[in-house]
């Protein structure tokens, strides 16, 4: 077994396992029972290709980035999951995981969101495939993602603005834990590789798709048989763990994700958990968190609300304790920075959560043969009130 593949308790490494309350034991240990042999299946793989082909529109581009290329003077590819359908990477999750739900008979959605990119891809798929379905968002979120909030409603969800503790991504999962508590003939949808296991494993291996399409379209379109670099934001860490996937053996491939460092360290504004923070558990899993002296969780800051959260995937864990990956704090200044450059140079808006792996590239010293693939993992448009109030010249 690979020191990068989940045991099976559901840990990489010290990180992962399943703390959960008793009355999700079931649900949980139906989901570790069934996940693998259903993703694995011929009728679950059949029409999850059809669909991330036909309706997603997948293969998502890797395209050169010439300009940015010759500005840093090495070979950038963008791996363009925003042109996917719903704008982000979530929807190749929310696709694999309603047809999980369909195949353990569940006949009702819930999931939590933060920018609202997976609350979107979750309504998109439920309506697509004639699942109700509830979302709960963070009601600062609500107000600085309107748009995609409106277009859950316009989907057909039921959404739902909390109104707890920071009123951000770690309180809407807060509340769609505890509704799961209260409700578990539910299927709780997860849209990061957070969470009690098998979740991590599960979407990992959804979001997978990412690094296969980009080791196959470097060699077939390239003739390049593997990147130098992948570069990708990390919040939960889904789009991320997605594009390493793939390339987690291949140890010349140097791994870098982008933690949003907000305001700074000396402010105490930050989300750059693997840089800040400490093993702990939260959300079902053992990994690592945001802690004040106390143990307790400390509030995240993020200009970026997809970023917007106190822990980290098990598996990033796992990656930063033995140095297989490198996690790079970019801050707010920085993310808009890169995102401006990035629109003026290649005539393309990132998602402010892709802005911070764009700021990575500021950080790192490249040489002219390199080929650095960055995964922009969502579009800009939903973020465009945040860019115009932030406007850098």
């Amino acid at each position: 077994m690979s020191r990068y593949t989940i045991d099976s308790e559901g840990f990489y490494g010290e990180f992962g396992g399943a703390f959960i309350p008793e009355m999700l034991v079931p649900n949980i240990q139906e989901l570790q029972e069934n996940y693998e042999n259903i993703i694995n299946s011929e009728a679950f793989k059949k029409e999850f290709i059809s669909l991330l082909k036909n309706y997603v529109g997948r293969p998502s581009p890797l395209y050169y980035a010439n300009n940015l290329s010759t500005h840093y003077n090495t070979t950038i590819f963008l791996k363009r999951e925003d042109v996917n359908h719903t704008g982000s990477h979530k929807v190749n999750n929310t696709i694999g995981q309603v047809l999980i739900a369909k195949h353990l008979g569940k006949k009702y959605i819930i999931a939590e969101t933060g920018a609202g990119q997976h609350g979107v891809a979750t309504a998109t798929v439920c309506a697509l495939m004639n699942i109700k379905c509830k979302v709960f968002m963070g009601a600062k979120d609500v107000e600085r993602q309107s748009s995609n909030y409106n277009r859950m409603n316009m989907l057909g969800a039921e959404v739902i603005p909390v109104t707890s503790g920071s009123k951000t991504l770690k309180d809407a999962t807060n509340e769609a834990l505890r509704y799961w508590i209260a409700n578990p003939n539910a299927y709780y949808l997860i849209g990061s590789a957070i969470g009690p296991h098998p979740y991590p494993d599960m979407v990992t291996k959804l979001q997978s798709v990412i690094g296969d399409e980009i080791k196959q379209q470097l060699t077939n379109e390239y003739q390049q048989n593997k990147p130098n670099y992948v570069i990708a934001c990390v919040g939960g860490g889904s789009n991320a763990a997605g594009s390493f996937y793939s390339f987690l053996e291949d140890e010349d491939v140097k791994l870098i994700g982008a933690e949003a460092h907000g305001k700074g360290e000396e402010t105490g504004k930050s989300a750059a958990t693997l840089n800040l923070g400490k093993k702990g558990v939260i959300h079902g899993c053992m990994t690592y968190l945001m802690q004040n002296k106390d143990g307790q969780i400390k509030e995240p800051y993020s200009i970026s609300a997809g970023l917007d959260y106190p822990g980290i995937g098990p598996l990033h864990a796992h990656l930063y304790r033995t140095n297989r990956a490198q996690y790079i704090p970019v801050s707010d200044k920085e993310a808009l920075k890169a995102a401006y450059f990035l629109t003026q140079k290649e005539g393309i808006i990132p998602a402010l959560e892709s802005a911070h792996a764009l700021g990575v590239l500021e950080k790192l010293s490249f040489k002219k043969k390199d080929i650095v693939v960055v995964t922009l993992s969502g579009k800009g448009d939903k973020d465009i009130e945040t860019y115009i109030k932030n406007s850098v010249k």
